[in-house]
């Protein structure tokens, strides 16, 4: 149910699709005569867009999340590395049998990099397809014939492809692999991601080293107009809004202790 309910109020809450309905209602109100109602929706839906595209507001959003993992320094001996679904493009690999990236694809890349670096290093990839509408590929499915591709053997790959969201990430990895104590694991995904998956992980009693990729600023943008293009600006504010929701609604539900979580929660 937590499922389907955050995929629904995604959908209303997310800039762009906010930034239409106020528009929308906006028309509506103007339609039967309620003009200030009408310029309110207009106006809102204008600063969101503005706010969203032209300013760096999605970068100031995403940098607190990114900076608070850090890369460790890695550790002699790896056991294993698990990497979470989020970086290919479901629906085209579905239709096309390839691996085409996304945004996101720089985690798979790193974890191709990091099993090359630790050849004796169990490769996990837990993510399956999140659509509630759309059908994709999962990225388990998709991430072997890339990993292949890059030199990481097929006998090395674990793959999880039931998993939708972040907390079934950990639950389902966890029940896959029983990490036994004194193993190392490194996990990966993107860094403003990691806040949220280091601290899921932790909750099941998943011990890992958290190595962030996909970062998506430089911590240098400050606060300003046009400091990067449009539609880079407007995925920024979008990936930003979603993951500090997303870290709310996982503290409220009990499934993470704390709403920003860090490094030394786990100690």
């Amino acid at each position: 149910m937590f499922f389907y309910i955050s995929k629904v109020f995604w959908f209303f809450v997310q800039p762009l699709n906010l930034a239409i309905f106020l528009l929308l209602a906006g028309l509506l109100a103007a339609m039967i005569g309620k003009r200030r109602l009408a310029a309110t929706g207009t106006v809102f839906a204008f600063l969101i867009l503005a706010l969203s595209a032209w300013t760096s507001l999605g970068a100031m959003m995403l940098n607190p999340l990114e900076e608070r993992f850090p890369r460790p320094t890695l550790p002699q001996k790896v056991d294993g590395i698990v990497v979470l679904g989020g970086g290919f493009e479901g629906g085209i690999n579905l239709v096309r049998g390839g691996y085409e990236l996304n945004a996101g694809g720089d985690r798979m890349v790193e974890t191709a990099v990091l099993a090359r670096r630790f050849p004796e290093a169990k490769v996990v990839v837990s993510g399956g397809s999140d659509e509630l509408l759309l059908k994709g590929e999962a990225d388990a499915d998709t991430a072997p014939r890339l990993l292949s591709a890059l030199g990481v053997t097929a006998d090395r790959l674990i793959l999880e492809n039931k998993s939708r969201n972040t907390y079934e990430n950990a639950v389902f990895t966890k029940e896959m692999m029983t990490p036994k104590p004194g193993e190392t694991w490194l996990l990966v995904t993107s860094a403003f991601h990691m806040p949220r998956s280091k601290a899921l992980f932790d909750k099941v009693g998943f011990a890992t080293i958290p190595w962030p990729a996909d970062y998506r600023t430089s911590g240098k943008e400050g606060v300003g107009l046009f400091r990067d293009n449009a539609t880079d600006s407007l995925q920024n504010t979008t990936m930003a809004t979603r993951e500090w929701i997303g870290l709310f609604a996982y503290w409220l539900s009990g499934r993470i202790d704390r709403p920003f979580p860090g490094p030394g929660d786990s100690q």
